[in-house]
């Protein structure tokens, strides 16, 4: 069994971090090289970039990784459950 709350907020950690490294990225490269069209897809009222925007991509981030990692630990002991996987200590 999966403990969801440490997936959950490894996953919002990881998520987090991507972020600002991406963001970093695109200050200190040619705009070609930004990540900016997938931020702004993927991060809704996301805009490049203001220090509102940039806490706003943080948040967004952060909830992100909570609801995929919170999902798939949850789907994880759901299946192992009903399926009979191997359970682990």
């Amino acid at each position: 069994m999966l403990k969801i709350k440490l997936i959950a907020s490894s996953a919002a950690l990881f998520l987090a971090l991507s972020f600002v490294l991406c963001v970093a990225f695109g200050l200190v490269t040619p705009e070609r090289f930004h990540m900016r069209a997938l931020l702004e897809a993927v991060l809704p009222g996301f805009e490049w970039i203001s220090p509102a925007a940039f806490f706003l991509g943080l948040a967004e981030s952060l909830l992100w990784g909570l609801y995929l990692g919170g999902g798939f630990a949850w789907i994880h002991n759901l299946l192992s459950r009903r399926l009979g996987g191997t359970r682990n200590p």
